[in-house]
């Protein structure tokens, strides 16, 4: 067994200020620490064997075979470090504490980590380090079981009341019909409660469930670390403590750590801070890196000293695992409607009940055989109250049926159906109020890179001197321009190239624009990123940032006194550090006026090819002059042009969007001409228009003031060389203008733009008829015949069609291309729109009225008894529902068929609706309370019921 606090050969060497006192304080806190922590590993062990049953017992001793045959082999790190200590230092960027610890090295040292090669990172390795800093997980809400939302449906107001209604009709029905026919309307309110408890249950589970899911997926980020001395990518969650970690430009850092080495790095740490202004990382005075920050610029590595619920920000990461599912603003507008509703209900029940309490003791309500149901003074006590239990479950089943609990359920399967596709489509939404909320956008602000574009670019054309580069421009070009060309893309790129043999391709890796610029160069110009590595020594670095637009390298040849300048980026930007440039022919040239002008065509011209405009210069300095990185006087090597194409029907999609009044703006880095150039190829600009006040850079939308913005932001569509502050500002001036504002991204940086935009959305509904209609139907008739024509079978049938499965397949209705030419809808417009009204109000009035007349007429009409007559009636009506659900399929087009075969799901709910149906009339008549039909009488239900189409297609003729 070994105790070890440092590797072999690497003494702990505190800094050279520290006193001897404070040494020999040190090094008794390591000893009681590897005494205290040796007797951990003892007590371990004595457990351990004692389980495996391992104790050798004599008369005067105990031997404990402490040799482990599958671990013997094993070094285990001793990690002889305080992890509260850690935290505690790099939560209070305390320097004072990190000197005390012998700085980062000592620390590195103490966690067994190579600052080049890392940590072993062998399984038994990094199971120890888990075991002794934790993984790098935070704490999540326990995952709800499917029987805690269960519960949670039965909290539902309408659930409640159905509940108490069934259980009160079973009593009433028990007690006036015996328990074999009793329970039938109690039995029918219970089974039409489960669907809903059910339905709720399960979609809420299963969006739960899937958002989970993506978010595990989406969160599953990769970082690169090495160990063992060989770079690699793993997940974030598989860091561990002791890791060394490479971050570049646009990085999430995912640990606590301190800076080890590379470039000092500029870091956002507005998520933990709430500062706009970036903070510099480096090795002297600020080496503290937190977990969930930004790199936004720089490069370099870290020793990762915390990780999950040991980082600093630990509260923060783990309070985004909040409930997310809140109540949106369309499910609050309907629960608010619902409430109203819920009142009307009640009132008409009572009204009803006092109508048919009234009939009855006046007596004018009569028996089957038509004789006076009520004489004063002498129906019996029994008989008059089954009647008055017999009007009590009448108003009882019109509260269960009336009351609308189906509208909240619509929305919620809308929103999970609508995240699911979203999820497929590689879009992650963390809200289900974003798929509501993006309807009413009235301006959507577009990335071009990666959103319009393919984000895959290639270098097309290079430009040396005045001359386009054609095919083997490694031969083309002069030697000495080759070899700087190379030295200017292997050495200043955050982007890596690796070849495992020589057979392979290089495997290439960065962003899209040194990946295309590596590749270009690997493939065409033969470099070799290794070679050319090995043989320069990196001393100055001037990262790539969103301002500058460029970034910079100090290098020294091996052995060699001179060094030499580097500089990519921009091509305006760049080309305006020049003074002279290189030809063909390896000879450097003045540039005069002339030649200045000539070069800006030139890349004008390649902008105007929609081509991004990568410019290369170089200079050296000799032993004698400063060594310092400069930018000036600097000489051309080329200019490199990099295309990426518009992504298929982008086109389409931004036509489709201005058609509908939604205003497209793209902000991009890019340059004024190929800013121009995508927006006119992607449809956003036309090329004969006045761009003056349409196109737009940055710093001059940035130095506007106030008023001016406010002024000018509704003409401006393109925003070239932006900043994301600059897309900050935009959304904001947006949004104090009134506009509903749509932001594009990629959503995992919590960008300021991103946060900051709000996009509405609102959605169409078409129960409301149903329940106007049954209320309607019900008052009327029991006010004037002292009965309720449609019996709580019935009622809860058609709200099972309507509430449950109607809402079931018109939520999983696909969106068309349609639904793109109308314009958004404002907040403030009302729920019900008048177009919905006018198809309520048509509908409604059609089916109260036939049904009005089946009830008053139907017997004479169809020259049948009373029962008959009532199974007419109810069959209309559920058919009309059944019609009725093609109509609101679309509530402006006249095809309500148009791409109703690819809904499959919504013909099977009919198909089912209809057998069920013909069950209930032909077969379960005593349950139902129906009689069976013929043929004739099938068909006059059936016309009737179709009749709701050409009426709705009429309506729709009516300009509202």
């Amino acid at each position: 067994m070994s105790l070890r606090c440092r590797k072999p050969g690497k003494p702990a060497v505190p800094d050279a200020d520290d006193t001897p006192v404070a040494k020999h304080q040190l090094r008794r806190w390591r000893s009681v620490f590897a005494a205290i922590y040796s007797t951990r590993i003892l007590v371990s062990l004595y457990k351990k064997v004692i389980k495996e049953k391992q104790i050798l017992r004599t008369l005067t001793y105990i031997a404990i075979d402490i040799c482990d045959s599958n671990s013997s082999d094993v070094h285990l790190p001793s990690l002889c470090v305080n992890q509260k200590t850690l935290t505690e230092m790099i939560r209070e960027k305390n320097l004072d504490n990190l000197r005390k610890l012998g700085g980062v090295k000592q620390i590195a040292a103490s966690l067994e980590t190579d600052e080049k090669d890392g940590i072993s990172g062998n399984e038994a390795d990094l199971a120890h380090r888990v075991d002794v800093f934790g993984a790098n997980r935070y704490q999540k809400p326990p995952i709800r079981s499917f029987l805690s939302f269960i519960f949670e449906a039965f909290k539902d107001t309408n659930v409640i009341i159905r509940s108490v209604c069934a259980i009160l009709s079973l009593g009433f029905g028990i007690k006036q019909h015996g328990i074999e026919e009793g329970w039938y309307d109690g039995g029918s309110i219970i089974f039409t409660v489960f669907p809903v408890v059910i339905v709720s249950t399960v979609s809420n589970f299963m969006q739960n469930r899937q958002f989970e899911k993506h978010l595990k997926e989406s969160s599953d980020k990769r970082v690169e670390v090495v160990r063992d001395g060989h770079r690699q990518f793993i997940s974030v969650s598989e860091v561990v403590v002791g890791d060394v970690v490479f971050l570049k430009t646009g990085d999430q850092i995912p640990a606590d750590g301190l800076f080890l080495d590379g470039h000092p790095l500029k870091v956002d740490e507005s998520s933990m801070t709430g500062e706009s202004d970036h903070v510099e990382i480096n090795g002297s005075n600020n080496p503290f890196v937190l977990s969930g920050t930004k790199v936004s610029e720089g490069f370099g590595s870290m020793l990762v000293t915390s990780v999950g619920m040991n980082t600093a920000c630990r509260e923060i990461i783990s309070s985004v695992n909040r409930d997310l599912y809140e109540e949106t603003l369309l499910q609050a507008r309907l629960n608010k409607l619902t409430s109203y509703i819920r009142k009307i209900v009640l009132a008409v029940a009572i009204l009803v009940h006092a109508v048919l309490l009234i009939r009855y003791f006046t007596g004018n309500t009569k028996d089957d055989k038509g004789n006076k149901e009520y004489f004063q003074g002498k129906t019996k006590l029994d008989g008059m109250m089954n009647i008055v239990v017999d009007i009590i479950s009448a108003a009882v089943t019109i509260v269960a049926v009336a009351i609308p609990d189906g509208w909240p359920r619509a929305v919620t399967l809308t929103l999970a159906y609508s995240m699911k596709q979203m999820m497929a489509d590689h879009a992650l939404v963390r809200k289900p109020s974003a798929c509501e909320t993006m309807g009413s956008a009235t301006t959507i602000c577009t990335d071009k890179t990666g959103t319009l574009t393919i984000n895959e670019m290639k270098v097309t054309e290079f430009w040396l001197g005045n001359e386009c580069m054609k095919d083997s421009i490694s031969t083309e070009i002069a030697p000495n321009v080759h070899e700087l060309l190379q030295q200017a893309i292997a050495l200043n790129t955050t982007g890596t190239v690796c070849k495992p043999n020589s057979r392979s391709l290089p495997e290439i890796s960065g962003s899209p624009t040194e990946k295309a610029i590596l590749s270009w160069a690997v493939l065409d110009l033969g470099m070799s990123v290794d070679n050319l590595k090995q043989d320069y020594d990196l001393i100055q670095v001037a990262a790539f940032n969103s301002e500058k637009k460029r970034s910079g390298v100090l290098i020294r040849r091996k052995n060699e006194s001179a060094t030499h300048t580097h500089w990519k980026g921009a091509a305006e930007m760049i080309v305006a550090m020049c003074s002279q440039y290189y030809d063909r022919s390896g000879t450097v040239k003045v540039i005069n006026d002339e030649e200045r002008s000539e070069i800006g065509k030139m890349i004008q011209n390649m902008a105007f090819k929609s081509l991004r405009c990568i410019a290369f210069a170089h200079k050296r300095i000799p032993e004698d002059k400063e060594q310092v990185l400069g930018e000036s006087r600097l000489t051309l090597l080329g200019l490199a042009g990099l295309k990426d194409p518009c992504r298929p029907g982008v086109r389409r999609a931004v036509e489709s969007c201005i058609d509908a009044g939604v205003n497209i703006k793209m902000i991009t880095g890019d340059n004024v001409f190929t800013a121009k150039a995508i927006a006119i190829e992607c449809g956003i600009l036309n090329p004969h228009e006045d761009m003056n006040e349409a196109v737009i850079e940055g710093v001059q939308f940035r130095n506007y003031s106030p008023e001016e913005r406010k002024e000018k932001i509704n003409k401006v569509r393109v925003m070239a060389r932006s900043s994301p502050f600059d897309k900050l500002l935009m959304v904001q001036c947006l949004k104090q203008n009134g506009h509903v504002v749509a932001v594009t991204g990629d959503g995992a940086n919590d960008a300021p733009a991103l946060t900051e935009a709000d996009i509405g959305l609102s959605m169409g509904i078409q129960g409301t008829e149903r329940k106007l209609r049954s209320l309607v139907i019900n008052s009327i008739t029991a006010a004037s015949s002292g009965e309720v024509p449609l019996t709580a079978v019935h009622l809860l049938w058609v709200n099972l069609i309507m509430d449950t499965f109607g809402a079931l397949a018109l939520a999983t209705e696909r969106p068309t291309d349609d639904l793109l030419t109308k314009p958004p809808v404002s907040r403030p417009k009302p729920l019900i729109s008048k177009i919905m009204w006018r198809n309520l109000i048509a509908q409604a009035l059609y089916q109260v009225a036939v049904l009005l007349a089946l009830q008053f007429m139907g017997k004479s009409i169809f020259d049948v008894d009373e029962r008959v007559k009532n199974t007419l009636f109810s069959n209309t009506f559920v058919l009309c529902q059944v019609f009725n659900e093609f109509n609101a399929r679309t509530i402006e087009k006249k095809n309500i068929f148009k791409g109703l075969h690819k809904n499959g799901l919504f013909l099977g709910i009919t198909v089912m609706t209809i057998l069920v149906q013909v069950v209930l009339v032909e077969f379960l008549n005593r349950f139902a309370d129906t009689q069976r039909l013929n043929w004739g009488q099938w068909g006059f239900c059936i016309g009737l019921a179709a009749l709701s189409w050409p009426i709705g297609w009429l309506v729709k003729w009516i300009p509202v």
